[in-house]
């Protein structure tokens, strides 16, 4: 396995390289999605389809660490390790309030609208607005437009986020990268139903804290600590800038409380007044009322 940083540039990549991974990283990541495929199709297998409660809820069988594990990866993907992570690097730690807001949401959804949702006997959203307010009309909107939402801003950021990656290691093209994604995706998930998604899910959670966690200890090694990124990432400057009108300054210089989560009220990226009150509204939606967000 290559460490991150052994090779600084590709024209030192020799034989056994490939794009900007060595063969050993391929044959890890081929193994990685060999058996996510593996366990999806065995949860797939293992699954009850036979009824919407089995397909949609996975028969009420799963155990609270693996759907609490399945709620944590269908957050967190592609688009927080390339998207956020690149917000934070250029508006500083502020956006780790969508996070930190979403655990005293989360806590609202367990105590306050799932009971409603059991309660009713609904298996989906659209499905308790036909209960709540009858008719059909509102139900099949809600449906449409869960979908146009979804796939318009989450399902193309994560797909098109993964594929950069995949796109900018292996120097595979763009689209096939995307069909590629979308095929392994819609291998197990069309499949078996909420059951696959749940175990697939809980590897991909073991997987994506420990990378994150070994991501994090190799960067702050390869910086030289923590007080060396607050002390010296306020002078990290981009080699190329593109400069605006004089009036709002250059693109690409660090704001100065980057390091600050609560923000000044005109602050133009994250005003401490639209990342409590306004986020927590957004959050509600997303978190208690959204199910194709989860």
């Amino acid at each position: 396995m290559v460490v991150p940083g052994d090779v600084s540039s590709a024209e030192q990549a020799g034989p056994g390289w490939v794009g900007k991974l060595h063969w050993s990283d391929i044959v890890v990541i081929v193994l990685y999605f060999v058996f996510v495929i593996f366990v999806g199709l065995w949860a797939a297998k293992k699954s009850k389809r036979d009824s919407l409660g089995g397909y949609f809820l996975a028969s009420r069988s799963m155990h609270f660490s693996l759907v609490g594990a399945s709620l944590f990866a269908s957050n967190i993907g592609s688009g927080h390790f390339i998207g956020l992570a690149g917000s934070g690097a250029a508006n500083g730690i502020g956006v780790a309030v969508f996070e930190l807001n979403a655990i005293f949401v989360l806590i609202m959804l367990g105590w306050l609208f799932v009971p409603v949702y059991t309660a009713a006997g609904v298996f989906t959203m659209p499905e308790y607005l036909r209960k709540r307010f009858g008719g059909q009309r509102i139900r099949v909107y809600l449906s449409v437009l869960a979908i146009l939402l979804y796939v318009f801003t989450k399902i193309s950021a994560d797909l098109y986020a993964g594929a950069i990656f995949i796109e900018q290691s292996l120097h595979w093209n763009l689209y096939a990268s995307t069909a590629i994604l979308l095929f392994i995706a819609a291998l197990f998930t069309i499949t078996g139903g909420l059951t696959a998604v749940i175990w697939t899910d809980t590897l991909q959670t073991i997987i994506m804290i420990i990378g994150a966690l070994a991501l994090m200890v190799l960067a702050f090694q390869t910086v030289g600590g923590y007080q060396v990124v607050i002390f010296e990432f306020f002078d990290a400057i981009p080699n190329t800038t593109v400069y605006r009108n004089e009036t709002v300054g250059a693109c690409g210089y660090v704001a100065k409380t980057f390091i600050h989560l609560i923000r000044p009220l005109d602050d133009p990226n994250l005003p401490w007044l639209g990342s409590t009150v306004g986020l927590t509204i957004l959050s509600i939606w997303y978190w208690c009322a959204d199910q194709a967000s989860y």
